[in-house]
């Protein structure tokens, strides 16, 4: 970006003024909710100053969901780090309100920006280009999304920007996670309500059934466990989707739904709570979303590591790393074999209710996957083959 003139002057005057006098102790004052003010020696070289700044997408920082976890890492990160943060939430749920934002943070000095969720692929080719000091961390903004996006603007980003990184995840491990963990709790008749057939919702779903057929074989109850299995054809939940939902869980005898695909859950949290039913969340912890729709009602969340993610970039950044993820669109998963938290999918402990799949369960689970004991197929144009009963429907819409 070009730097203003007269700004460039007195900091130059400023800069001149400080090594006349011998070296004076100089200060920031805090203009956002994590600033600090550090004194530093004038023989010590100086670090670039980073300015984190997170954009919302469709949501907000309350929403319980990817922008509330990624404002709440980000800002964790900052505040530990000394580095000033803020957020910025588009006027609009379009493109233009998220470019707006986007642009605002930068003229606000804005360094790194952190922006969660495929709908900023459009936002991040519109800008990237043309801000090449400033860092864009993409979450969960996938190879399809962005050349998509290029593609429309004519643009060929066959090659990413160096100053764009973007995270997409292994879907089919916290789906397989939380398809195990169901069945060695006691559930037999599961169901998967997909929001659209798109490649991550499809991960999940099928590693969600492979989760349940490897559980149910080390059981020897394959013959006693059967998985119900459908798209609904959109990101949200409406009547139709929970008439389809009342289908299983009234009449089919499902125990419980893996609800996957935006707002799509709330048809099945809908549906559940008429007959004390179980919906297992996605993406970040949604036992306190679910759980208002009757208590106990989550299972677990098959759990993409948005902190995780928002702490190793970032402090990468701080770090002069940068080149680990400059230009890469990286798919992220188990990182350790120990720390839970270190992982880029996971279930979340914090709320665990389980009795019969205990976290230590879930842990020595972790282990065998990172290990590679137990193997997870990230196939998404096959169906999985299973011993269990897998019964797979057309789109509701």
């Amino acid at each position: 970006m070009k730097r203003n003139f007269l700004t460039t002057i007195l900091a130059s005057a400023i800069a001149l003024a400080f090594f006349s006098c011998g070296g004076a102790k100089s200060s920031q004052a805090a203009t956002s909710e994590s600033a600090s003010t550090e004194t530093k020696s004038e023989t010590k070289a100086e670090k670039p100053a980073y300015r984190v700044a997170m954009v919302t997408d469709s949501g907000d920082i309350t929403d319980q969901s990817f922008n509330q976890t990624t404002y709440e890492a980000s800002k964790a990160y900052c505040s530990a780090a000394g580095l000033d943060f803020n957020y910025y939430k588009p006027s609009g749920d379009s493109t233009a309100d998220r470019v707006a934002s986007i642009n605002a943070a930068i003229q606000d000095d804005y360094n790194v920006l952190v922006l969660p969720g495929f709908l900023f692929a459009e936002a991040i080719v519109e800008t990237a280009e043309m801000n090449d000091d400033v860092y864009f961390v993409g979450l969960d903004v996938g190879e399809f999304d962005i050349m998509e996006a290029a593609k429309a603007k004519g643009k060929d980003w066959s090659n990413l920007p160096a100053n764009v990184f973007c995270a997409v995840y292994d879907e089919q491990l916290p789906g397989f996670m939380a398809g195990y963990a169901a069945v060695k709790e006691g559930f037999t008749h599961l169901g998967f309500l997909g929001g659209m057939a798109v490649p991550a919702v499809i991960r999940y779903g099928f590693g969600f059934v492979q989760g349940c057929n490897a559980a149910a074989v080390e059981m020897g109850i394959a013959d006693k466990v059967t998985v119900e299995y459908v798209y609904g054809g959109q990101f949200y939940g409406d009547q139709q989707i929970k008439a389809s939902m009342d289908g299983w869980y009234k009449n089919r005898g499902v125990e419980v739904v893996f609800a996957c695909g935006g707002g799509i859950w709330t048809s099945a949290a809908d549906s559940a709570k008429e007959i004390g039913g179980k919906v297992i969340g996605v993406d970040t912890d949604q036992t306190a979303q679910i759980n208002k729709y009757a208590e106990g009602m989550c299972v677990t969340s098959a759990m993409k590591g948005l902190g995780a993610t928002v702490k190793s970039v970032l402090e990468a950044i701080q770090n002069g790393n940068w080149s680990e993820y400059s230009g890469k669109i990286s798919s992220l998963g188990l990182v350790s074999a120990t720390d839970m938290e270190a992982n880029y999918v996971q279930l979340p402990t914090d709320t665990w209710t389980m009795k019969n799949f205990t976290v230590d369960d879930y842990k020595a689970l972790v282990a065998k996957l990172y290990n590679g004991e137990i193997t997870v197929s990230s196939v998404t144009d096959k169906d999985p083959e299973v011993s269990i009963t897998f019964n797979k429907y057309p789109n509701i819409k």
